[in-house]
């Protein structure tokens, strides 16, 4: 019997009216967050819909873990890549400090989990 009712109370229509609200409003702060910090690029905020809840995403669609750094940041590194002639040449990247958009946005802490050192 009240093994239901967390599952009833999430699908209310007041209880996703709310989701929806409070999604659009931190969908709205970190789209004017990442606004301030970027000239252009392929970044984007969306809001994307599971089955009861609701998220908020740091989308970058070229593949190359782009919002994993805007979010948190990365470190200087060197990357080999190709040239039109297929020759391999060195680019040095240069490290920056994470945005944290989602999270300030959403009033969340700025921490990462996990054993990933930005240092």
């Amino acid at each position: 019997m009240y093994a239901k009712t967390p599952r009833v109370l999430s699908r209310h229509q007041d209880v996703q009216d709310e989701l929806e609200r409070v999604a659009f409003e931190i969908a709205v702060r970190a789209e004017e967050i990442l606004i301030q910090h970027r000239a252009d690029g392929d970044s984007s905020i969306e809001v994307e819909e599971g089955d009861v809840d609701k998220y908020v995403v740091l989308s970058d669609e070229r593949g190359q873990k782009a919002a994993l750094s805007i979010e948190y940041g990365r470190a200087a590194s060197t990357v080999t890549r190709k040239d039109a002639f297929g020759n391999e040449f060195e680019v040095e990247v240069p490290g920056m400090d994470g945005l944290y958009v989602l999270a300030t946005a959403s009033g969340l802490p700025k921490k990462r989990k996990g054993r990933v050192k930005l240092d």
